[in-house]
């Protein structure tokens, strides 16, 4: 086995691959560290031969072009795109990275039901309809580009642009379709046209793969299957799944009609169309595994049709009689022989009282299929039952809304019929509208926005930047207005600020040259002066930060500057009247000034003059003009 050469690989100088996720036909998956905001991601790296030759600029436009449109779409079921680029002959997608598996391994371990059928495709097809709003087609709907979560198994489709960019090449230089064929919308087979039609289609044949847990069209190879997808309808579900009846029957053939005109015009019509359809499915259907019924007989068929079956109320629970007490002897009643009859009435009609109330017969089992069942299913089964009901509502992100999520006490559990059973009753997936003006917000109040609407799982990475100023958000994950899960974790990118700059080294100039070489890097200059044997006055001892350490642009360096041995007159010409009498101060002197101020200028000299010898406690004056 060779090992891959990309592994270990930085990417860029930024993404440093860790390992190979999948490979495909057009591209193969990595997973890397984005090494400037320390997060995970998946790197796709396209195949050199789609930008071989004289197709390398084309390739190399549309690429970007679709990678930017991608980057755009912002859904909860949507494998974000978040950067494009090339190093060298390379050219990569970095997107969100999704642990987990994909739809294929779902359908392939045959446990997938009805109900997650519909939740997955209620996913992608709302995935699909906010790109269409954008004018975006996948082109490439397939169980392998819907990701599952790993943990929430959340669906996620993936690979949004990518198909058209390479399909496009693909039309152009050898005039065929690239795409996988079993999902290929009979008009993209004849024509090569595509629009937002042939990602229903593709979803219809998704749909019946997951209902059945096989493809419609079966075919020795590639040609066979394209063939049929032209020439013949897809069957109906139900001739191999019996379970499943025609509302489902009717859905697949609406979404796959060869007839482009005769298939809902885009995503949001079709999952409109999916969802009427799961309201007409019974209960107890949901819950079957799409693999769990063979075709039935004709004869089941018919008689399936014909025959009413009366079925007994869920959970009932049926209590066993207690004997009823043997008749009196056929004599002739003795002397209080009525009190005797009256006193066994009394007992016997205790007895039943009790028996109703506090007995056996006052409990009853809470049913099975209550959990999952629509509100009014579960309240008749409870009525049936003997119970009287009570609901409360909340938000779920994995039940969908009017479905009861809990029952207290737990089904199968003995329960008193005068004590009500309470039932959990979903509404849906809890939505929040994303604020406005996120990006330019800084963290703390980006923060505050989020979480006052719901949103309050938040991750913030960092990174540095000159066009926006320290803890100023400069990207976020979610768009201002977009309706999100309130369990959706926002991701924020927050500014740094602009990039450190290295102190240079000053050490030894004149004051006046070193303030000038940090005042060119972008820094702000103070002055400290301090005695020194070795170093002339009015040379730079060091700096604070210090040579080589990093600081902030427009942030302040101190000089250290020289006054020379103790007992030396300082250098104060040029300088303001309070300024000298500052620093001679500092060194130990008293200070007399003359002259007619600072009308015309600074100091013009002193005396003694600067670096003459003069005993700490003696007398400088300073002169003005």
């Amino acid at each position: 086995m060779t090992a891959d050469p990309l592994i270990g690989r930085l990417v860029d100088r930024r993404y440093q691959i860790v390992a190979r996720v999948a490979r495909g036909g057009m591209a193969t998956v990595y997973r890397a560290h984005d090494s400037r905001l320390n997060r995970e991601i998946a790197l796709k790296v396209m195949h050199p031969h789609l930008a071989d030759g004289e197709q390398a600029a084309s390739f190399r436009e549309r690429f970007e072009r679709e990678a930017r449109s991608a980057a755009g779409l912002q859904h909860h079921g949507v494998v974000a795109v978040y950067d494009q680029g090339t190093d060298g002959d390379m050219r990569y997608l970095t997107m969100e990275y999704v642990p987990g598996t994909n739809l294929r391994h779902l359908i392939s371990s045959g446990e997938l039901t009805l109900r997650r059928s519909f939740a997955v495709l209620d996913v992608v097809l709302s995935a699909l309809a906010a790109a269409h709003a954008k004018g975006i087609v996948h082109r490439d709907i397939k169980p392998e580009n819907v990701l599952l979560e790993a943990g929430t198994g959340r669906p996620k489709v993936a690979d949004f642009g990518l198909a058209r960019a390479i399909s496009e090449v693909s039309n152009t230089t050898t005039g065929t379709v690239l795409g996988t064929v079993a999902y290929l919308a009979p008009e993209t087979i004849s024509t090569g046209h595509v629009d937002m039609r042939a990602d229903v289609y593709a979803v219809g044949i998704l749909a019946f793969e997951m209902f059945t847990g096989r493809l419609p069209h079966a075919g020795e190879g590639p040609i066979q299957v394209a063939y049929a997808h032209v020439n013949s309808d897809v069957p109906p579900v139900s001739a191999f799944a019996g379970h499943l009846g025609r509302p489902l029957d009717l859905l697949v053939r609406a979404l796959t009609a060869r007839d482009p005109d005769r298939r809902p015009r885009d995503a949001a019509v079709a999952l409109d169309a999916l969802r009427n359809t799961f309201q007409q499915i019974p209960n107890e259907v949901l819950d079957i595994p799409a693999n769990a019924a063979p075709p039935p007989s004709p004869a089941a068929v018919k008689a399936a049709r014909t025959a009413v079956v009366e079925r007994p109320a869920a959970g009932r629970w049926v209590a066993q009689q207690p004997p009823p007490p043997p008749p009196p002897p056929a004599e002739k009643p003795r002397r209080g022989g009525k009190v005797l009859l009256a006193l066994a009435l009394i007992a016997v009609l205790a007895g039943a009282w009790w028996y109703t109330e506090s007995g056996p017969g006052a409990y009853s089992v809470v049913p099975d299929g209550v959990v999952g069942a629509s509100e009014q299913v579960a309240e008749e089964a409870l009525t049936a039952a003997g119970f009287k009901s009570s609901s409360d509502e909340q938000h779920d992100s994995d039940v969908p809304e009017g479905e009861v999520i809990s029952v207290v006490p737990d089904e199968g559990q003995r329960w008193h019929r005068d004590q009500p059973v309470r039932l959990v009753v979903s509404l849906g997936q809890e939505l929040a509208e994303v604020p406005e003006g996120l990006v330019g917000m800084l963290e703390a109040d980006a923060r505050s926005a989020l979480k006052g609407v719901g949103l309050a799982d938040v991750e913030v990475s960092r990174e540095y930047t000159n066009d926006a100023p320290r803890n100023e958000v400069i990207w976020a994950s979610v768009r201002d207005g977009d309706m999100v899960p309130t369990d959706e974790r926002v991701r924020l990118t927050v500014s740094d600020g602009p990039p450190p700059v290295v102190v240079p080294d000053v050490t030894g100039l004149d004051v006046d040259d070193a303030t000038d070489t940090l005042s060119d890097e972008g820094f702000e200059v103070a002055r400290d002066d301090a005695f020194d044997e070795t170093v002339e006055a009015g040379t730079v001892i060091r700096t604070d930060p210090g040579e080589g350490e990093g600081a902030e642009q427009g942030s302040t360096v101190t000089l250290v500057v020289s006054m020379g041995p103790e007992g030396t007159v300082p250098d104060v010409v040029g300088m303001t009247v309070e300024e000298a009498e500052g620093l001679l101060e500092k060194a130990g002197y008293e200070v007399e000034v003359r002259g007619f101020g600072e009308l015309f200028g600074g100091v013009l000299e002193s005396d003694p003059a600067a670096g003459e010898q003069l005993e700490q406690g003696g007398v400088v004056t300073i002169w003005t003009l």
